[in-house]
């Protein structure tokens, strides 16, 4: 049987609430297989989100790490593409430490490409007229320190990425765009099966023109 870990993040700078820590938990609560689904809850800090990470997957050995962050500007589901081995933050996390143009690992490439079949996971979502796109960028804070993370503690031939999603309804800032949380659990579920059952090679349009 396949494992897959599955993280969100706890809220972060005042929040009562993170979508993507409740979308992960929900996905767990109804989660009826084929494979095991390890979730977790990650603290939004540099250092305890990574550690945490490196053992949940020593422990787990999991055949997909999808980890789920907070995108609030966003109104649709973003699957990402490339981490960057950059922490350069505008704030504080949530233990209070700002790195600043610090590398995420020490030694490590520049950027590493999601072992996810990214294309195929958003064409997969659209599909169930929930909106979602490729994304080239996820930034350099917690959510990309742990997408960078993900990255380099996993083997070779073990699929993992990061999904960014917006607010849930009713959840954010007055006007923020957002989804209803059950499209955001069911885009993830989403996310899960077709990590499951799609090669990364396959061709799909998926590319940015800015």
């Amino acid at each position: 049987m396949s494992t897959v870990l599955l993280t969100g993040f706890e809220p972060f700078g005042g929040d009562a609430v993170n979508p993507s820590g409740d979308a992960v938990r929900r996905v767990g609560a109804s989660w009826r297989g084929p494979a095991e689904l390890v979730v977790e809850v990650l603290p939004v800090t540099f250092a305890g989100a990574a550690t945490r990470l490196r053992e949940l997957i020593t422990a787990h050995h999991p055949d997909v790490v999808i980890a789920v962050g907070l995108a609030g500007g966003s109104d649709r589901i973003r699957v990402e593409r490339i981490a960057v081995n950059l922490a350069d933050a505008r704030i504080p996390d949530n233990a209070g430490a700002r790195p600043i143009d610090e590398e995420s690992v020490p030694g490590a490439p520049l950027a590493r490409e999601a072992t996810l079949p990214v294309k195929a996971i958003a064409a997969a979502v659209r599909a169930v007229d929930i909106p979602a796109e490729v994304s080239h960028s996820a930034g350099t804070f917690v959510c990309n320190h742990v997408f960078f993370t993900a990255l380099d503690a996993v083997p070779s031939g073990v699929a993992a990425g990061f999904v960014h999603v917006p607010w849930a309804d009713g959840q954010g800032p007055e006007r923020s765009p957002g989804l209803p949380l059950d499209d955001i659990v069911r885009a993830l579920e989403i996310a899960i099966d077709t990590a499951l059952t799609t090669e990364i090679s396959t061709p799909l349009v998926g590319g940015a023109l800015d």
